[in-house]
C-alpha cells in the first residue's frame, strides 16, 4: 500500500526534521472492573481501536492500517511525516490512543483538553493520561480523573519552574484507597515539591495492575491520521522551530 502522507494543514515538509522526542505519550480510558491483570485483558481490536482513534479530539480521519506494534514501541519521531502516525488500543474495557499531538512545553494543555474531552465521553471510567517531551529540559503532563469527580492535572519542567498541579491528588489517592506503601513503592510523597514528584507513577497507580505499558506481548495498533487543524498548528509549534 501507498505511503499517505498528505494531510492538508502541515506547512512543513514530509521530511523535514522533528526537534525533540517523546517519552510516554499516551491517553486511556479505564472502564470496569478495575483489577483485571493488564495480561488477561482481552486482545486488541484493531477495529475498535480505528474507531477510538478515529473518535478522538484532535484526529479527523483515520486514513492507514500500519499494523501491529507492541506498547513497548516508541512512536516514530524522526520526521514530519511521522508525526501522523498514532498507537490506539482497545483491550475489552479499556481504551488507549498514544500521540504525538499530546506533547507540549507548556504552551497549552492537550492532554488535559482531550481528558476532558473523554471524561464526558466515559463518565464511569478512570480517565489516565502520561505525556513527556523532550525539548533540550523534560517537559510533562499527567491527569487523572476518576467516575467519582477526584482528578489532578499535573503540568511543567520537573525539577524546575513553573510547574502547576490542579484538582485534588490526594483526593485521588483516597478514591483509589492507595495505601503508604504503594505510594512509597513507586516514590511518591505529596509532601515533596511539586516539579519533584513522580506525578507519572501516581497516574500509573490509577491503573493498577491493569497497566499495559510495561508488557512487551500487549500490542496496539499504528494509524496514519490526518490531525485537525488545531493540532496541526501546536505540533508544528512544537516540533519544529
Amino acid at each position: 500500500m501507498a505511503r499517505m502522507t498528505n494531510t492538508e494543514y502541515w506547512t512543513s515538509a514530509p521530511d523535514r526534521t522533528v526537534r525533540g522526542s517523546m517519552g510516554l505519550c499516551h491517553l486511556t480510558v479505564f472502564q470496569p472492573p478495575f483489577t483485571v491483570d493488564a495480561r488477561s485483558l482481552p486482545p486488541q481490536d484493531p477495529a475498535r481501536a480505528r474507531a477510538f482513534a478515529g473518535s478522538s479530539e484532535g484526529i479527523e480521519e483515520v486514513l492507514e492500517d500500519l499494523g501491529p506494534r507492541s506498547v513497548l514501541t516508541p512512536l516514530p519521531s524522526s520526521v514530519r511525516a511521522d508525526l501522523d502516525v498514532v498507537h490506539a488500543a482497545a483491550w475489552g474495557g479499556m481504551l488507549s490512543l498514544v500521540s504525538p499531538a499530546f506533547a507540549t512545553d507548556g504552551n497549552d494543555e492537550p492532554l488535559r483538553s482531550a481528558a476532558t474531552e473523554l471524561r464526558e465521553r466515559f463518565p464511569d471510567a478512570r480517565i489516565v493520561g502520561r505525556v513527556a517531551y523532550r525539548g533540550g529540559m523534560e517537559h510533562t503532563e499527567d491527569v487523572v480523573w476518576l467516575p467519582d469527580g477526584a482528578m489532578f492535572h499535573a503540568s511543567g519542567w520537573p525539577d524546575d519552574e513553573p510547574f502547576v498541579v490542579s484538582g485534588d491528588p490526594h483526593a485521588v489517592i483516597v478514591s483509589l484507597e492507595l495505601k503508604g506503601w504503594q505510594l512509597d513503592n513507586v516514590g511518591v510523597d505529596l509532601r515533596e515539591p511539586a516539579n519533584e514528584i513522580e506525578w507519572a507513577r501516581l497516574a500509573g497507580l490509577a491503573l493498577g495492575p491493569s497497566d499495559p505499558w510495561g508488557w512487551e506481548e500487549m500490542e496496539a495498533t499504528a494509524f496514519r491520521v490526518r490531525h485537525s487543524e488545531d493540532a496541526v498548528r501546536n505540533m508544528e509549534g512544537l516540533y519544529f522551530v
